[in-house]
């Protein structure tokens, strides 16, 4: 079986951590994100992924190879030489897609429990052309609304942005399809979600099935830091071996990823919702909540780290305050007792001044 990832173009939405890897590889709760999504595609009998990119091809194919290895999978990479939209790199990768099996389709950006088996199930069932999972949200007039029959989950119609309810389900980004949409859709620039979904569903052919738990576009840092404490709940009820306990010397509070190779001082506080990756060093006396310290970071004793995201090799100075949705970029060195609310810092810079409102460090 066969799956196509949308991995698209530049992320900047989640940048400055962007600028030094494809969003795709950039770790979430220490792996990299669309690994989450390849993994769990191999569990449900995936054996052939395809990765549709049109950035920085050639890095991603260096880190698939070796997880692909380790999968004992195959992962090809489907270049787009001009931006596609989400359906015209399944035209593209035509030639793998058409087997005549149903292939996945998903958004690389999603995290959530990937319920691929159930979707199968369900795909099977129906028998039209195409599969469709939504979440609900409480807040549908933000979204294109999925309208659909609550018995037999049959679309019939996308609402764009609803002034008034229709429906409280949207487009959680994972599909499933027969080979057949493949006829449907030419290689050029084309919006699977505009242009070849209400046709399928004018036609009878589009299906939405509910998608169970938690679900989160991590996409943009605010986003990046929920979902990793809905994927950290998610971890504690369905794999609590994964998580950290607490030692002597520092406490642990609620859901937390703490790296082997990781080391933590005297007096620390972490959690909830931090994961802590490999070779970081927390100096004595520090508080961390709701963030994610990314592989070789220093953090100096008493810093406190609020809703942040530390990218590689950073060094957080002691006494620092890091709060509302600070982002560091790879090596950017922190001073002592300095405060950073809402920064955006590129990588490789020094910060030595207070930065007490959201801004751009460049």
């Amino acid at each position: 079986m066969k799956a196509l990832i949308l991995v698209g173009g530049f992320g900047t939405r989640l940048r400055p951590l962007t600028l030094s890897l494809p969003k795709p590889l950039v770790p979430f709760a220490n792996m990299p994100m669309v690994m989450h999504q390849i993994e769990a595609l191999v569990k449900a009998g995936v054996d052939h992924v395809v990765l549709a990119v049109n950035y920085r091809a050639e890095i991603m194919e260096k880190e698939m190879r070796q997880h692909a290895d380790r999968l004992g999978i195959k992962i090809s990479m489907s270049q787009e030489t001009e931006p596609l939209g989400t359906a015209g790199p399944l035209a593209l990768a035509r030639d793998i897609l058409n087997d005549g099996e149903p292939f996945f389709v998903l958004n690389s950006d999603i995290v959530c429990e990937f319920p691929f088996l159930e979707l199968i199930k369900f795909h099977k069932a129906h028998g039209a052309e195409g599969t469709i999972m939504v979440t609900k949200v409480e807040e549908p007039s933000k979204y294109g609304v999925v309208v659909s029959d609550k018995t037999t989950g049959e679309i019939s119609k996308f609402v764009e942005k609803p002034q008034i309810f229709v429906g409280n389900r949207i487009n959680a980004g994972i599909y499933l399809f027969n080979s057949s949409i493949l006829a449907r859709i030419k290689l050029q620039p084309t919006s699977i979600e505009k242009e070849i979904f209400p046709k399928m569903a004018a036609e009878h052919q589009l299906y939405a099935q509910d998608l169970p738990g938690f679900w989160m576009d991590v996409g943009q840092p605010p986003d990046y830091i929920t979902g990793v404490g809905l994927f950290l709940s998610f971890m504690r009820k369905a794999h609590p071996e994964t998580l950290a306990t607490a030692k002597d010397g520092y406490e642990i509070v609620g859901d937390v990823i703490v790296d082997p190779s990781a080391k933590i001082g005297k007096n620390c506080r972490i959690g909830p919702h931090v994961v802590i990756g490999p070779g970081v060093v927390i100096g004595d006396g520090v508080r961390l909540q709701r963030c994610t310290v990314m592989d070789g970071t220093i953090v100096k004793s008493n810093a406190w780290i609020n809703s942040a995201i530390i990218g590689w090799r950073c060094t957080v100075g002691a006494w620092c305050r890091l709060d509302g949705g600070t982002v560091l970029g790879e090596d950017v060195q922190v001073s002592d007792e300095v405060y950073l609310n809402g920064a955006k810092v590129l990588p490789h810079k020094g910060i030595s001044a207070n930065v007490p409102n959201e801004a751009i460090i460049m």
